[in-house]
């Protein structure tokens, strides 16, 4: 999060964050998926396996989000594209 608010290119960090939470996004909580997700789009990384798994593990706990976390993600998801 801290390197996407602060405009920091670090391609190699966010591929190997991607790679490590992969496999973690089940216990992501809500506030988590939708961080990760704002962070990688906010920085401007394509990571399409890893939306395609924050969608995945999102679905299930949409009712855990609070409001700005749905706006977040929401936002994160449309940045993407």
């Amino acid at each position: 999060w801290a390197f996407a608010k602060a405009g920091v290119e670090a391609p190699r960090l966010f591929e190997a964050i991607s790679e490590a939470s992969l496999p973690r996004l089940a216990d992501f909580n809500a506030q988590g998926l939708a961080n990760i997700a704002w962070a990688f789009a906010k920085a401007g990384v394509e990571a399409p396996r890893l939306f395609e798994a924050i969608s995945e593990a999102s679905l299930p706990r949409l009712a855990d989000f609070n409001a700005q976390g749905l706006a977040n993600i929401a936002w994160a998801f449309a940045k993407a594209g």
